[in-house]
């Protein structure tokens, strides 16, 4: 008997192996391949040409393929794929083409009862005016998903609030705050106005305050860079804090004074507000006079250091003595002509009529001078060789040493040569 169970064991062990190799390669295969990835039945049906629509989340929870899509918690569609995108989950739907939802939507993931499924609830966006349609290949981006709140998050927190959060004190802190706030609503809920408008400020300055507190950053590490030059600019603020506390009394004397000199100037300054008003139009009529003789001004400056010399003085002093030029013109005719200017010729003619008229009568002869001091007055054209030439190197000009020409010696008449002389310019 126990020969024939020992046997019956043998033919009964390879059984059994080979059945837990075949069960442990089922299992095996399943929990590689994913039990949502087997085409189970049933399902929501979506039509012959739904549309497919993908949805950026940040966490989906426990969320499977296979999971219902609603609208308004009607079945629209499921969900056929969740993938990883830069630790985000990418929710692929498959939708009806039916559904009437703009493409400005916003998806959510929710759950059907306490411990139910999850699934993702389509609906237009709240507050803001539908846009457009939903299509085919649309994506939500992840500003317009969110999630509900899980129950082990809420169990999580109730753990939380009876063990250590001080459950006991919920009674006392009721209490308090009611007896806080009765009769003082109005005074609350202007309070929370006002820091709802305080709040709501900062976060449209929060750029700026961003900006502040990066420069408040960089203000600090250069006063750190510079800590020991600010420790000894303060050790050495010491003793001048030390005497400006022992002048205080005249410091405030001071500053007293300053007031009261305040005073004055502004009692003087309202008194002769018209008189400084009209000086300032006049001294600006003298400015205008002034700018006008702008380009003479300069010239007649330059002269009052020269004066009462020309300003080319400069040029004539050479050192420790001075260049001095003369120039002497005996030229009657230049003489006549600068005494008679813009005197026609006859009327220099007369004039030089009447200067010959006050000369001296001329003599025929003149007698020998032994010593040959004057030229004999003669009445030809000839040089003299003692008399000297005129200013223009011909003969004829003797007389006076050269200076004159011949009184009377000519065949013409009294005064005609002279006039001749001063209309020709020679001398």
């Amino acid at each position: 008997m126990t020969t024939r169970r020992s046997a019956a064991r043998r033919r009964a062990a390879p059984r059994a192996l080979a059945m837990t190799l075949a069960a442990g390669t089922v299992m095996s295969g399943c929990t590689f391949t994913g039990v949502s990835s087997l085409p189970l039945p049933g399902g929501v049906n979506t039509g012959s040409n739904p549309i497919n629509v993908k949805m950026v989340f940040d966490n989906v929870l426990d969320l499977v393929p296979q999971s219902q899509c609603r609208v308004n918690d009607v079945p629209v569609g499921m969900v056929t794929k969740i993938d990883l995108v830069d630790w985000k989950a990418v929710v692929t739907c498959r939708l009806r083409r039916t559904i009437d939802l703009p493409a400005n939507s916003v998806a959510a993931i929710s759950q059907t009862s306490l411990l139910g499924e999850k699934y993702v609830a389509l609906s237009a966006p709240q507050g803001q005016a539908p846009q457009g349609r939903l299509a085919s290949g649309a994506e939500i981006p992840l500003d317009r998903t969110s999630r509900s709140t899980e129950v082990e998050e809420v169990l999580s927190a109730m753990s939380m609030l009876v063990t250590g959060g001080g459950l006991e004190q919920v009674s006392t802190i009721n209490h308090e705050l009611n007896a806080a706030l009765q009769g003082h609503t109005v005074q609350l809920r202007d309070v929370l106005n006002q820091l709802n408008t305080f709040v709501g400020t900062l976060d449209r300055q929060k750029g700026q305050i961003v900006a502040t507190i990066d420069k408040v950053d960089k203000l600090a590490a250069t006063l750190a860079a510079h800590n020991k030059t600010i420790a000894d600019t303060i050790d050495s603020t010491g003793p001048a804090v030390k005497v400006l506390a022992s002048q205080r009394k005249d410091l405030t004397k001071l500053l007293v004074n300053m007031d009261k000199l305040g005073s004055v100037a502004t009692r003087i300054i309202n008194r002769s507000q018209a008189d400084t008003v009209a000086n300032l139009k006049s001294l600006q009529t003298v400015l205008e006079n002034t700018n006008k003789a702008s380009t003479v001004i300069p010239k007649i400056l330059g002269g009052l250091f020269t004066f009462p010399f020309p300003q080319t003085v400069s040029q004539a002093i050479k050192g420790d003595y001075g260049n001095l030029f003369i120039s002497l013109d005996l030229n009657v005719g230049d003489i006549a002509h600068n005494f008679l200017a813009g005197t026609p010729l006859e009327g220099v003619s007369k004039a030089a009529d009447k200067l010959q008229g006050l000369l001296p009568p001329p003599r025929t002869s003149v007698p020998d001078t032994p010593l040959g001091v004057l030229p004999p007055l003669t009445s030809s054209g000839g040089s003299q060789q003692n008399g000297g030439t005129g200013g223009n190197g011909s003969g004829g000009s003797g007389g006076l040493g050269g200076i004159l020409p011949p009184l009377g010696m000519s065949s013409s008449p009294p005064g005609e040569d002279l006039g001749a002389m001063l209309r020709g310019g020679t001398a």
